[in-house]
């Protein structure tokens, strides 16, 4: 969905339904329907207020932000999620601090599904210290997007795989809430056993190494705040 605002003081709503979402509807059971909706704020440029102050900046922002046509592929949108907060005087927000077992990139080697090539990876919202972060702002789960051609999280199943093999994982944060309201998660990703024919297709050569390359992307539901970091599969 996108706003299409021109010259004029008309504000023009363009929705459309993502890959998905023609999926479900082409079923024709009755099932689709919407139960949810989100705001992102993705093309603007936050910059622009720090550069002119708020009111010459949202000025510009208003009439100079180009305008995005909604995608109908689902991942491409919604990457800097709008936040509906209680608080008024909220300042500070959460941050995801990624922690891997080895540097990035993650490294694996094909394998079978569930096989031993995986590495452990650990996502922890983290805030000044002594600082208390609002409840609503803290993650009691966790979206992990990544290409299941390749990929996959060990004993989780996708929610969805939409047509460019990206999957899209919801994962429960850990049981422990620490004392600043902030949340943890942990999970494996392990690489799967792909033909060589299908291997060549996407690898690429760096150094002695044929790998492929996959971004996988974590982000909190509540707090919108998302990382991302390289896999290459060798």
């Amino acid at each position: 969905m996108g706003f299409l605002d021109q010259s004029t003081n008309n504000i023009i709503l363009d929705a459309v339904l993502t890959d998905k979402g023609r999926e479900l509807l082409a079923t024709g059971t009755g099932n689709f329907s919407i139960a949810k909706f989100a705001f992102a704020d993705d093309e603007v440029d936050y910059t622009i207020i720090e550069q002119f102050g708020r009111t010459v900046g949202k000025e510009k922002i208003e009439k100079n932000t180009p305008v995005l046509e909604a995608p109908t592929t689902g991942y491409l949108g919604v990457k800097y999620r709008n936040l509906s907060l209680n608080n008024p005087s909220l300042h500070i927000l959460p941050t995801l601090a990624l922690t891997l077992q080895t540097t990035q990139p993650v490294v694996l080697s094909r394998g079978s599904v569930g096989g031993t090539s995986s590495s452990p990876v650990l996502i922890k919202q983290s805030a000044p210290s002594g600082v208390i972060i609002d409840p609503d702002n803290t993650d009691y789960s966790y979206r992990v997007t990544l290409d299941s051609l390749f990929l996959g999280i060990s004993n989780f199943v996708p929610e969805t795989v939409d047509n460019y093999n990206i999957a899209t994982y919801t994962i429960p944060a850990t049981a422990t809430i620490d004392s600043q309201n902030l949340s943890s998660v942990g999970f494996s990703i392990f690489a799967k056993n792909v033909s060589s024919d299908v291997f060549s297709t996407y690898s690429h050569t760096e150094g002695e190494d044929t790998i492929v390359t996959r971004v996988v992307t974590v982000s909190g539901y509540n707090s919108g705040q998302f990382v991302s970091f390289n896999v290459n599969v060798k």
